[in-house]
């Protein structure tokens, strides 16, 4: 029974792991910027075109190309669906309007960028957004807004259970801007299945050495919880000192370097669990990979936007987030390898395969970033 239990523990580990090669660093998620002052609405929405093509068909000749010309073409249907999809409220409904759109290119791809302007019946007060673009769809899509109201600056994040949000035109307290920018950083980490995939690369040859009852002392639990650690910290405080630069201006790096490095950092961490004799501790990998990818999490957060007021608040609360969101994979982790170290199970198997996997993925990933390998045709 238990075999089975940690059979099937893995296999969905493995296959959630290994989902969505397209999307390696981010889910499904647009970039909303409103500035609200008195009346007047202005600002922009970045919606992916994978996002657009999924829901509406932007490759009308169906040669598997998206080109400016179909994009463009399809603005009239572009702007009608996104208009559907939002709703502002200060004092009443306000008027939405989307100039001709643009297209920029993200971490993750090419995004339509649709100007926007509006007006709203009230000058003061607070100011309802309404989001549901995709929801009914794909529930796992987000919606990031950066708000500025009257002066007062706001982040947030729709989803289906939060698609409706109220802001107050007065400034948020300190903890309220913590607690936002902590969720997002638990998210990011979350959906970030590149970070995920070098963590998990160097955990499994500690994880799955876990000694059954009776194993020699220090080939246990309670080794491989501090060989775990060792590794966690390492790539907790490389990764924290470069999202900490980036973010603050100090340093900055060409996105796509930093995307195409994460990803070789998966592959040579997967790697390394396929040569007859691991190294005996993996920290000092994590440390130097981790630098990297604090500038890949950084790019998430300049996304977000900082607010002036409170940028180190935001900028703690974000690192934050990020370090809970590794404690519970890491938590999930341990359990599962101690059950697998309790059993029959093949555990020089599933190092070999589920690092294959792991490489393979990661490969695909590299190819697509150092070689701007893309659908899109401009």
């Amino acid at each position: 029974m238990k075999q089975t239990v940690a059979w099937l523990a893995l296999a969905l580990a493995l296959l959630l792991a290994g989902s969505g090669p397209a999307r390696a660093h981010k889910a499904s998620d647009s970039y909303l910027t409103l500035t609200i002052d008195g009346q007047r609405i202005t600002g922009h929405w970045d919606i992916a075109l994978r996002d657009i093509d999924f829901a509406l068909g932007l490759d009308a000749d169906d040669n598997g190309e998206i080109t400016w010309g179909e994009v463009r073409a399809a603005h009239p249907r572009i702007a009608a669906w996104a208009l559907s999809s939002l709703a502002v409220r200060r004092g009443g409904d306000c008027t939405l309007t989307f100039a001709e759109q643009l297209v920029d290119e993200h971490t993750d791809g090419h995004y339509s960028v649709l100007p926007l302007q509006g007006e709203c019946p009230a000058t003061a007060g607070s100011a309802t957004v309404a989001y549901r673009l995709l929801f009914p769809v794909d529930a796992l899509h987000r919606g990031l807004l950066n708000l500025t109201l009257d002066g007062t600056s706001h982040v947030s994040v729709f989803a289906p259970q939060s698609g409706e949000q109220v802001f107050s035109d007065r400034a948020a307290s300190s903890a309220a801007q913590f607690g936002r920018y902590l969720r997002q950083g638990v998210h990011h980490i979350w959906i970030g299945i590149d970070h995920i995939l070098f963590l998990l690369a160097l955990l499994l040859p500690a994880v799955l050495t876990v000694a059954p009852r009776g194993a020699a002392p220090g080939s246990g639990f309670a080794a491989t919880a501090r060989e775990v650690l060792r590794v966690v910290t390492a790539f907790t405080v490389a990764h924290s000192i470069t999202l900490s630069l980036a973010a603050l201006g100090m340093v900055s790096l060409p996105s796509r370097l930093v995307e195409s490095v994460i990803a070789a950092s998966v592959v040579f961490a997967a790697a390394g669990n396929l040569r007859p004799g691991l190294p005996r501790s993996r920290w000092p990998m994590a440390f130097g990979f981790g630098l990297i990818h604090g500038f890949g999490f950084a790019s998430v957060l300049a996304d977000l936007g900082l607010p002036e007021g409170a940028l180190v608040i935001a900028l703690v609360g974000f690192n934050v987030g990020v370090e809970l969101g590794q404690i519970a994979i890491v938590g999930a982790l341990l359990p599962l390898g101690y059950l697998l170290g309790k059993t029959r199970f093949p555990r020089r198997g599933v190092l070999v395969g589920g690092s294959v996997l792991i490489g393979l993925v990661a490969l695909v990933w590299f190819a697509e970033r150092a070689f701007n390998l893309t659908i899109f045709g401009f």
